[in-house]
């Protein structure tokens, strides 16, 4: 599918959440604080897992919540201590 976002989450979130990436539509996300909210309520769930703090990487250079998406952009989402 190439109109989608890639999303892949790491570390504890992605234990936390139970998945590690997904694909999401582009036109439902502009931003990635769109992303969260889409998430957020497409799991409610996880709702208050995705309201800590997160750090995030848009093709893999680190951003900010919002930062714009297109579609075959790939997401990650990480917490802000991944260990070592």
């Amino acid at each position: 599918m190439t109109n989608v976002v890639h999303v892949k989450f790491f570390a504890r979130l992605r234990e936390e959440l139970g998945v590690s990436s997904m694909d999401i539509p582009a036109e439902e996300v502009p931003d990635l604080d769109a992303l969260i909210d889409w998430l957020g309520r497409a799991h409610p769930t996880w709702q208050p897992i995705l309201q800590r703090p997160l750090m995030t990487a848009v093709n893999q250079s680190m951003t900010h919540l919002n930062h714009p998406l297109k579609a075959g952009d790939e997401v990650a989402l990480f917490p802000p201590v991944t260990g070592g």
